[in-house]
């Protein structure tokens, strides 16, 4: 999601942070909207940068989700950041170009996904990646069951636990929790939940999962480190679906 907000103005220092960020801007967020909305040029100025910074050339598609009648920023009005904005050393550059070539790869599988696949040809996917994990999988009939889109398990014939629930959403907007509360009322002894979309989850939702052991929340991010892992294993109508070629890029610590 790209998450679209407004400074308030107000700072605020928490003294209880474990994070080491005690000091914060509170923010009035205004719009959260799938980056599978945005072209790949504007994703690509704002996914290179690990701090604050002005977005320059792209500024009214970002803004025009918020405010149709915006206009792009006037020269004047971007020229008195530039300095700041330039100084930039060699470490910073290499790691900025490292996040960049992720955040594009990611933006790729997902938008392949969106558009090369209907809801039922990805529920026929994920059972092709649980199998590729180790499981055996199958798919639940396409009217679904009570929320279910795949049932997989570890025994080949299906009847020792655990039982893994698979429900399927393929979209990049926000999953609510009462879609997640489906999936559990399907649950027995021995048997598991696994949600995946390719967007994100309500608040609530993710709250949902850390207090039961038996869920597993799969957001877009976390679906497209899984293809990363097991892209060897994919059938190659998948592989020519999504071709990609690993590469080596820096790793370097982002103090």
């Amino acid at each position: 999601m790209v998450n679209i907000g407004r400074f308030t103005g107000v700072v605020q220092y928490d003294k209880e942070d474990q994070d080491g960020y005690p000091t914060r801007q509170r923010v009035e967020w205004l719009k959260h909207i799938p980056r599978s909305e945005f072209s790949q040029s504007a994703l690509n100025e704002i996914g290179s940068f690990l701090t604050l910074f002005r977005v320059r050339r792209f500024a009214l598609e970002f803004l025009s989700k918020v405010d149709p009648t915006a206009r792009e920023p006037s020269p004047s009005d971007s020229a008195e950041q530039d300095t700041a904005e330039d100084a930039t050393d060699d470490d910073t550059a290499t790691v900025t170009a490292s996040v960049q070539a992720e955040a594009n790869t990611s933006d790729f599988v997902i938008k392949q996904f969106m558009t090369r696949l209907s809801g039922h040809q990805f529920e026929d996917f994920m059972a092709h990646l649980m199998e590729c994990m180790g499981y055996t999988a199958r798919l639940t009939p396409k009217s679904g069951v009570g929320g279910v889109d795949v049932i997989a398990h570890m025994d080949p014939l299906g009847f020792q636990p655990p039982i893994v629930k698979v429900q399927c959403k393929r979209t990049t907007g926000q999953t609510p929790r009462p879609d997640v509360d489906q999936l559990l009322g399907t649950l027995g002894d021995g048997e598991y939940g696994l949600f995946v979309n390719l967007g994100s989850f309500a608040r609530g939702a993710v709250e949902l999962e850390r207090n039961r052991a038996k869920l597993r929340l799969i957001n877009g991010e976390q679906f497209v480190e899984l293809i990363f892992e097991h892209y060897a294993q994919l059938a190659p109508r998948y592989r020519s679906m999504i071709p990609l070629k690993q590469i080596f890029v820096p790793d370097l610590p982002q103090d």
